[in-house]
């Protein structure tokens, strides 16, 4: 199965990916450089942080996770 995952690329050609990945055996892999920077760990979250806070901080969201809560 072909699987594509995120990695960066630092400015001695070293390749890290986020996370890992599980094969069974050495595979040829294709890199493709973009020309955008790589995104700082967590940039997502960070941005969009502000934008959910506004549906997480309302009373029915509250009622609605209140089953998880001690």
């Amino acid at each position: 199965m072909i699987q594509t995952v995120e990695a960066v690329v630092d400015t001695t050609g070293q390749v890290r990916l986020p996370g890992e990945i599980h094969i069974t055996s050495p595979r040829r892999a294709l890199v493709t450089v973009l020309e955008e920077p790589a995104a700082l760990p967590g940039e997502a979250a960070l941005l969009a942080e502000a934008a959910l806070a506004v549906d997480w901080c309302r009373p029915e969201a509250d009622a609605a996770w209140s089953h998880l809560q001690p």
